[in-house]
C-alpha cells in the first residue's frame, strides 16, 4: 500500500476516514437503516481496494459475531419459558420511598442485561414499570431512565452482556492469542453500576416529572377522536343542539365533516347531522367513548350503514409510534395499515399539546400515542407489526413451569463453564443454543424469529470497520497524536479516549464505537509500553456509557415515548452521569487491574 502521503496519511487511509466520516453522517441525520449503511460502507472498502476479499468479508466469520447470533436463540429460550416474567414478578414489591424503589428496579434489571439483550429485558419492563410506579404514585418518567441507564450499566458487567464487549474481547483474543474471562468486567461494572444507582437516587431532582403519553386519554386538551354517524342513527336529521352535542361531559366537537367532504369548523349548534358524517372531538377519552352507548355513534374507517355490522368483541390497546417506524411522517387516514391489520385508529395524543384535526389526519410523530380498536386476538407478528408500534399492554405472560427451570439451568451452565475456562464462549453458546431447542424451552420457528440479522450485519460491518481503521494505519496516528497531546501517563491517555469513547456513542451504535475505538486505544498502550487489558477494560465500560441523548441507545429509544420525555430530559442527568461513570470506571479499573508494563 505505498503512495503518497498527505498530512501523514496514504490514500487508503483518506478512503477510509472519508467512509468512517460519511457512516458517521449517515448514522447521526439520515433514516437509513444501520445495517445498510454499514454493509455500503464494506463494499465502498472492498472496491476502492482498502480491503481485499477474505478482510472485507471477515465480519461474518468473525467469533464475536457468531456468538451473538448463537445468544439470540439462547435468549429466545429464557424468554418463552417465563423466566424474565418471574424475576419481574417476585423482585419490584412494593418499597415505601424512591430511592428503595429506583434500587429495586435497577438491580434486577442490570442483573437481567449481564446475560440477556438490554432491549429485551427493557422492552419486557417498559409495560410493568408503568403499572408498577401508578402502584407507588411516582410518575413514570421517574423510573424509566433509570431503567433504561441500568439495562446499559448492567450489560458490561459480563462480556456476553452488551455486543461492544464480545466485539472489544473478540479482537483482543484475535491480536494476542489471548481469550478474555467471560466475567473479566464484572467487578468494575458492578462498582460502576453501584455508583449509579447512587447517583440517580443523589440526582432524582433533575429526572423529568412527565406526563405518560397514554394519561394524555384521560386528560382534556391532548388528544383527539374522530366518530362516525352510522346511516340508522336516530339522531340524523336534527341540529348538532338538539342532538345533545354543544356541551358534551368531558369534551367539545371541533369539527364535522360530511360524507361529501365538505367540513364545518367550528360546529355551530344549528349544523346538521347526517349519515356518514365523522365529527371529531377533543376532550377526556373515557368520557367521549361514552358517546358510543348514549348517541350510537361508532369508531370505523369506512362508512357504516347499522350499529349490527359492528365486531361488539373488539377491544381498545394503546401503542406508541417506534422510532424506527414506517408510520412516521405519514397519516394513517393515507395509507392502508389499518385496512392491512384489521385495526382502526380511535385516537391521537402527543405530549403536552392538542392536536386540532381528525386522528386520521395527523401526520404521526416517533413518540405519538396512539388508540386503536383491534381485533380481540392480535398477532403483534404478523406483517412485522411489532416494528412499527409498541403496545403498552402486549407482553404475552408465559406459564411458568418445567421449561422456567430447564431454560434457567442452561443459562447458567453456559456461563459456569465459559467463566471456569472448560471450555470458550462460543462453545458453550452453541451447545446452550441447542439445549434450549432439543428441551422445547423455545420451537425452531421462535428461534429463528428471534435472531436480529439488522443488528448481526452492524456488527459485522463494525468488526470490518475497526480492521480498515487499523490496516490502514489511522490507528496508529490516532494513538500517536492522543500521546502527543496527553504527554505519556497512562492514565490520562486512558481517559482522553475513553472519554471520547463516550461522546462519540451518544451519536452512534455502541458496537460501532467499541470496533473503532479498538484499535486506538489498544495501538496507544502499546506506544506507553503497558499491557492493553485494563485499557480494553476501560474502553468496554465507556462505550456502553451513553445517558445523555435519547438516540444514544436503543433502550433509550424504547422507554422516549412511553414516558413522555423531551429530548433535553437526557442532557439534563444525562450528561452528569456520563462524568460520573467515567471517573468511576478510570478509578476502578486501575484498582482491580494495576497497570502492567510489557
Amino acid at each position: 500500500m505505498e503512495t503518497i502521503t498527505f498530512l501523514g496519511f496514504n490514500l487508503y487511509a483518506w478512503i477510509t476516514i472519508a467512509t468512517v466520516l460519511t457512516l458517521f453522517s449517515l448514522l447521526l441525520f439520515t433514516k437509513i437503516r444501520a445495517d445498510i449503511t454499514f454493509l455500503g460502507a464494506v463494499g465502498v472498502l472492498y472496491v476502492t481496494g482498502v480491503l481485499d476479499a477474505k478482510e472485507a468479508f471477515s465480519g461474518f466469520s468473525s467469533t464475536s459475531v457468531v456468538v451473538i447470533g448463537v445468544l439470540f436463540v439462547v435468549v429466545a429460550g429464557l424468554t418463552y419459558t417465563g423466566v424474565l416474567q418471574w424475576i419481574v414478578k417476585h423482585l419490584l414489591g412494593q418499597p415505601k420511598t424512591y430511592g428503595k424503589a429506583v434500587v429495586r428496579l435497577m438491580l434486577p434489571v442490570a442483573a437481567l442485561s449481564s446475560f440477556l439483550s438490554n432491549t429485551t429485558v427493557v422492552a419486557l419492563f417498559v409495560g410493568i414499570v408503568k403499572m408498577w410506579s401508578k402502584k407507588l404514585g411516582i410518575s413514570p418518567s421517574k423510573l424509566l431512565i433509570p431503567l433504561s441507564y441500568a439495562s446499559g450499566m448492567g450489560g458490561v458487567c459480563t462480556l456476553i452482556g452488551t455486543p461492544p464487549n464480545l466485539i472489544i474481547s473478540g479482537l483482543y483474543a484475535d491480536h494476542t492469542g489471548q481469550q478474555m474471562n467471560v466475567l473479566a468486567t464484572t467487578l468494575p461494572g458492578i462498582f460502576c453500576l453501584l455508583v449509579g444507582v447512587l447517583s440517580i437516587i443523589a440526582l432524582r431532582r433533575l429526572l423529568p416529572e412527565r406526563q405518560a403519553p397514554e394519561s394524555a386519554f384521560e386528560n382534556a386538551s391532548d388528544f383527539t377522536v374522530e366518530f362516525m354517524v352510522p346511516s340508522d342513527n336516530p339522531y340524523i336529521g336534527k341540529t348538532i343542539s338538539e342532538a345533545g352535542l354543544t356541551e358534551v361531559q368531558g369534551g367539545s366537537l371541533i369539527e364535522q365533516i360530511h360524507f361529501d367532504g365538505e367540513v364545518s369548523s367550528p360546529v355551530t349548534p344549528n349544523d346538521v347531522l347526517m349519515g356518514g358524517d365523522r365529527l371529531v372531538f377533543a376532550g377526556q377519552i373515557d368520557e367521549l367513548l361514552g358517546l358510543r352507548q348514549s348517541h350510537q355513534f361508532v369508531i370505523a374507517d369506512h362508512p357504516v350503514f347499522t350499529m349490527s355490522e359492528l365486531d361488539k368483541s373488539r377491544k381498545l390497546r394503546t401503542a406508541y409510534v417506534n422510532f424506527s417506524s414506517s408510520l412516521a411522517g405519514t397519516a394513517i387516514g393515507k395509507s392502508s395499515f389499518e385496512h392491512d391489520h384489521n385495526m382502526t385508529l380511535v385516537a391521537v395524543a402527543r405530549r403536552g399539546k392538542r392536536i386540532e384535526e381528525s386522528p386520521r389526519d395527523v401526520v404521526l410523530q416517533p413518540g405519538d400515542t396512539l388508540l386503536w380498536e383491534c381485533p380481540p386476538r392480535l398477532n403483534l407478528d404478523t406483517d412485522n407489526l411489532n416494528s412499527q408500534l409498541h403496545f403498552f399492554d402486549s407482553n404475552q405472560i408465559p406459564n411458568i413451569g418445567r421449561g422456567t427451570i430447564v431454560s434457567t439451568f442452561i443459562m447458567l451452565a453456559m456461563v459456569a463453564v465459559s467463566a471456569l475456562g472448560i471450555m470458550p464462549l462460543l462453545q458453550c453458546a452453541c451447545i446452550a443454543a441447542f439445549a434450549m431447542l432439543i428441551t422445547r424451552c423455545c420451537s425452531m420457528e421462535q428461534a429463528m424469529k428471534s435472531i436480529n440479522w439488522d443488528i448481526l450485519m452492524v456488527f459485522a460491518g463494525s468488526v470490518v470497520l475497526g480492521l480498515a481503521i487499523q490496516k490502514t494505519g489511522i490507528a496508529e496516528r490516532l494513538a500517536f497524536g492522543i500521546l502527543d497531546v496527553c504527554g505519556t501517563n497512562p492514565l490520562v491517555v486512558m481517559t482522553a479516549i475513553c472519554f471520547v469513547g463516550t461522546f462519540i456513542t451518544e451519536f452512534i451504535s455502541n458496537t460501532a464505537a467499541g470496533a473503532m475505538f479498538f484499535p486506538i486505544m489498544y495501538q496507544a498502550a502499546e506506544k506507553l509500553g503497558y499491557e492493553p487489558y485494563p485499557f480494553l477494560i476501560a474502553l468496554m465500560i465507556s462505550v456502553s456509557s451513553s445517558f445523555a441523548t435519547p438516540i444514544g441507545s436503543p433502550t433509550h429509544m424504547l422507554v422516549y415515548g412511553p414516558g413522555g420525555y423531551r429530548f433535553s430530559d437526557f442532557m439534563r442527568i444525562g450528561l452528569l452521569m456520563n462524568l460520573i461513570i467515567l471517573a468511576a470506571n478510570i478509578f476502578i479499573v486501575n484498582v482491580i487491574y494495576p497497570l502492567t508494563p510489557l
